[in-house]
């Protein structure tokens, strides 16, 4: 059976200490060496406990002071906030109310909007007018809330009780599916890996509707896997880049475009110089008016992808399994 790593225990135990109010906002937390004394760990580890705990905006760096505990949100309001901003919301909001599944919708809203970065037990609490240990009461790490938001999201798509007949419509139809959940949420694609996936029931609602269909033409199943997967690692390659687009727009407050008229002297110098007489004559191919779009490139590649997967298919097919 798997255990938490040595770090998650010392968040853990200071979670619990904060919770319980041995630890009060303002209160200093222990050092990283009174840490690794205390657990018997390493520095590095120690340092990954206190970094941890400030990603959850459970504590802050207070210069000349050290780590201290947060101030509660839902006490204090948060910062730069109107003084009516920190009274508790109406009863409906209290812990009282407060479920796992609001949790995750609060979580879902604040990566929606601001990115995975932004996400912290902190904010979440203070969306939803509640104490900052709440949270925790229903997940408990950042970490198996992602899972929790991820699982939750992978409910959204509705697929048809009747599935077209032919598989190219099917797969069609699945990947287009896909990019509009990964559209509607820019963080979702970061939270699994092909070679080390997450098990989550709903992601593998996605994946049973596929098979299905492939499953139906008679290939064997490495071969019926690796179309599933291939498929799925296309959509989910180009969405890497919504959030990381996202990012980039609110962080220097361009558009694409605008973005890249900042980068034409440069560009200019680079292809002016002769050194790149490809780059340069397939750019001026595209004039002056072509825009990097992420749709335009999904659009671009799913034809050609299915156009592949059909020669595999007629390739691999038994004769005895009739086309469709």
């Amino acid at each position: 059976m798997p255990t938490d790593p040595p770090y998650m225990l010392i968040v853990s135990e200071i979670r619990r200490r904060i919770a319980d109010g041995e630890l009060n906002p303002g209160d200093r937390v222990l050092s990283t060496r009174q840490i690794a004394r205390e657990w018997n760990v390493a520095l590095a580890t120690a340092t990954k406990a206190l970094n941890t705990l400030r990603q959850e905006g459970l504590v802050r760096a207070e210069p000349r002071v050290g780590t201290v505990v947060t101030p509660d949100p839902a006490a204090t309001g948060t910062a730069g906030a109107h003084p009516a901003s920190s009274r508790r919301r109406p009863a409906a909001d209290s812990d009282h109310e407060l479920t796992r599944e609001r949790v995750v919708r609060a979580a879902v809203e604040i990566a929606d909007a601001e990115g995975l970065d932004a996400l912290s037990m902190r904010g979440i609490a203070a969306r939803l007018g509640v104490a900052t240990m709440s949270p925790y009461r229903y997940v408990n790490s950042k970490d198996d809330l992602i899972l929790l938001m991820a699982d939750a999201v992978f409910d959204e798509p509705e697929y048809p009780e009747e599935a077209p007949e032919e598989w190219r419509a099917c797969l069609e139809l699945w990947a287009r599916m896909l990019w509009e959940l990964y559209r509607r949420h820019p963080w979702l694609p970061d939270t699994s890996s092909l070679t080390r996936p997450v098990i989550l029931p709903n992601q593998m609602r996605h994946s049973e509707w596929v098979l299905r269909v492939l499953d139906g033409l008679g290939l064997d199943a490495f071969t019926t896997f690796h179309m599933h997967v291939l498929v799925y690692s296309y959509v989910q390659g180009i969405a890497t880049n919504l959030e990381r687009e996202a990012r980039s727009a609110a962080e220097t407050g361009m558009s694409e475009q605008q973005w890249m008229d900042a980068q034409e002297p440069t560009f200019g110098a680079l292809l002016g110089s002769g050194s790149y007489p490809t780059v340069a004559r397939i750019l001026e191919g595209l004039g002056d008016d072509y825009d990097l779009h992420l749709d335009e490139f999904f659009e671009f590649g799913l034809q050609p992808l299915l156009d592949g997967l059909a020669v595999l298919i007629e390739r691999e097919r038994p004769r005895d399994v009739p086309a469709r």
